[in-house]
């Protein structure tokens, strides 16, 4: 399916699962929908199953928007609470449309927990109340994390022994009875704008599809390096654990001459959202800098020549104001001036944070890399642990030469198995729902579309 036979289901007011490969323009087709919504008056609720993705698209955590935070189960008694809460109920009661980014990450249970919320408020047995729920991501990026508990529970609930089964089904928010009653039309986006490589495009297809074979690993393998001498002075390295990138980051501004440059975040609003804000944020609270150090760009803003995952050394400082001058991999030369991240409803700012949307960049994890667009990158894959966790990191580089691989384990190459099953499901059903929309009469698509919109307005 293109961006624009998705976008013209979403036009519809269908509930819609928008998926496809990293790089398939999902972030820009919900843009493209968001656009339209509010050119005709239509504010949607813009939420994110993690707060690094909320901060990408403006938005807020489905928890906080919700009102679930951190609970893993709402009792009868919880329930009532966050149905009562005169501020929460408002904010649901005036969406017409929510919007759900990262949903990959979304456990089933707590996907069940925001349709009893919005069920409870909006006095509706609907799915969610019967508001249009718009659902994106990749069930092939990195799975939800839950509990040993939980997860020994799903499986159960799927008829598997947790202690005996190598590959217990991942709660995934499409195992969810939810799921099931809400019925969302699959929207599987087939264009590929970030890889620019068949090569490349054959190994991320044969990860996808289970299908690695030797010719795969011939075409990693001619990408090792011993250490990252060979990699480009700005190019990032993605390793799984944390601990690794702080390293790293900690010696390598210490190896770099000359004197740090202090950058300290600024925030404004409710302590809770700006804490939530906080978490999600790619910029660090106190940010240190000095020339030659590595960066990369943590906001999308083309205007100012960057989008969030540009790459660059700084070069020096504005003597002006003191913002950091960095040049880009690609020769441009920008003054990087501090942004805000907001959280906004209604179009009103909630809370926001104001900082330089730079953050030292020899090493970041894969965690945080999901979503971005990289030029290039050094890899430790040796000790990938997670389903998806390779696939992420190697789909965030447009090109084979932009990989430059330390290390890699067999982990890295595989998905989720249950992802993988599900996925020819989605396929089939993508195709479906537009042979089924592709034979309406303009007149009664067209139709379709202005009813949406009264029923919105």
């Amino acid at each position: 399916m293109t961006q624009d036979e998705a976008l013209t289901i979403m036009k519809t007011g269908a509930n819609v699962f928008l998926t496809g490969e990293p790089g398939s323009g999902k972030s820009y087709t919900v843009n493209r929908f968001v656009a339209y919504l509010r050119e005709q008056g239509i504010e949607p609720a813009i939420t994110a199953s993690t707060g690094i993705a909320a901060t990408h698209i403006r938005g807020m955590t489905i928890h906080s928007w919700s009102g679930i935070g951190i609970k893993n189960f709402l009792s009868e008694y919880d329930l009532d609470k966050i149905a009562s809460n005169e501020r929460i109920a408002k904010r649901i009661l005036h969406t017409k449309v929510l919007i759900l980014d990262e949903v990959s990450m979304l456990s089933a249970t707590t996907f069940e927990m925001v349709d009893a919320v919005c069920r409870a408020v909006r006095r509706s047995h609907k799915p969610f109340g019967g508001l249009q729920v718009v659902l994106v991501g990749d069930f092939f990026q990195l799975p939800p994390i839950v509990r040993r508990d939980d997860a020994r529970a799903a499986a159960a609930e799927q008829g598997l022994d947790f202690e005996e089964s190598t590959a217990p089904l991942a709660p995934f928010c499409y195992r969810s009875p939810t799921w099931a009653r809400l019925n969302p039309l699959v929207c599987y986006l087939e264009e590929q704008h970030r890889q620019e490589d068949g090569e490349f495009l054959e190994l991320l297809s044969a990860i996808r599809s289970g299908e690695v074979d030797s010719k795969h690993r011939a075409s990693i393998k001619k990408r090792s390096v011993v250490g990252d001498a060979k990699a480009p002075a700005s190019c990032v390295r993605l390793f799984p654990h944390n601990a690794d990138v702080d390293k790293i980051n900690t010696a390598e501004l210490a190896k770099t001459p000359g004197a740090a440059k202090r950058y300290t975040m600024q925030s404004s609003g409710s302590p809770t959202m700006v804490e939530a804000l906080k978490r999600g944020c790619l910029s660090p609270e106190v940010l240190e800098l000095k020339i030659g150090a590595a960066v990369m760009c943590t906001k999308n803003n083309p205007t100012a020549g960057y989008v969030n995952g540009t790459l660059g050394e700084v070069i020096g400082f504005d003597p002006t104001h003191g913002h950091p001058i960095i040049k880009t991999r690609s020769g441009s030369r920008l003054v990087v001036e501090p942004v805000e991240w907001p959280m906004e409803e209604d179009g009103r700012v909630l809370a926001k944070l104001t900082q330089v949307p730079l953050r030292l960049a020899w090493a970041i994890t894969i965690h945080k890399s999901q979503g971005m667009s990289l030029d290039a990158a050094v890899m430790d894959l040796s000790q990938t642990f997670e389903y998806g966790q390779g696939y992420v990191a190697l789909s965030r580089i447009r090109t084979l030469a932009g990989l430059y691989l330390l290390g890699v384990n067999e982990r890295a190459l595989l998905v989720h198995p249950d992802a993988a099953r599900k996925d020819v499901e989605f396929r089939d059903q993508s195709a479906l729902a537009w042979e089924t929309f592709r034979a309406l009469p303009a007149h009664e698509l067209g139709a379709l579309h202005a009813n949406f919109l009264a029923a919105c307005r």
